[in-house]
């Protein structure tokens, strides 16, 4: 499926708005995680993108390096710092994502890019959600975000693959910045866990 220049248009226009709109925003979140957890600001992770292309995505960074008396990293509820909670809840840590959009890996709208772990866990109709770049914000995510079951977030993933539009686009945006005002869905996770383990548990048939 090709990506219509429409869309690549929007992006440009509304992300280097919008990094202009957040810069001042951004520079102040930057000095902050300086300040309380140190360097590095950004928390950088490769996810499959669009026909399953490998891209960095970037986060401001949540957490902290807190490990355990062997030297394991301790669970996430309990890296995650006031500051990073914060970010979480306003949706501020995903503003560096901007950057991967006008680079062209990502788009404002479109399925949320997945753990790379994750894609042999995904069926082959779960992969036609690689059919257009991985999104800021999606379908799935004006649906429940994270508090739905990750068979109805895929459903919502290929939906959105088979009816994007500018008109779909757009009512994407406004719910989303709807549910960013009203701190809707904010979990540490997916209600169901991770997607590998929790596919491996039901020995889910990948062929």
């Amino acid at each position: 499926m090709k990506f219509p220049m429409y869309k690549r248009a929007m992006d440009i226009l509304l992300s280097t708005m919008a990094l202009v709109f957040f810069l001042p925003i951004m520079v102040v979140i930057s000095l902050m995680i300086i300040f309380t957890m140190g360097n590095p600001v950004f928390y950088c992770q490769s996810r499959p993108g669009l026909k399953n292309k490998v891209f960095n995505v970037y986060k401001f960074r949540t957490m902290s390096d807190s490990f355990d008396n062997e030297g394991k990293p301790l669970p996430d509820e309990n890296r995650v710092t006031k500051l990073g909670l914060m970010l979480r809840r306003t949706s501020l840590d995903e503003l560096p994502q901007l950057i991967n959009i006008l680079k062209g890996d990502m788009s404002i709208v479109g399925p949320r890019p997945l753990l790379m772990e994750y894609s042999p866990y995904l069926t082959r109709w779960e992969r036609r959600r690689h059919e257009v770049k991985p999104g800021l914000t999606g379908l799935a995510q004006v649906h429940g975000r994270q508090d739905i079951s990750w068979e109805d977030k895929f459903k919502l993933d290929v939906e959105y693959v088979d009816n994007y539009s500018i008109a779909l686009d757009a009512k994407i945006i406004f719910l989303t910045i709807r549910m960013v005002m009203k701190r809707e869905g904010i979990l540490y996770a997916a209600p169901q866990g991770r997607l590998d383990d929790y596919r491996r548990a039901l020995d889910y048939d990948n062929r």
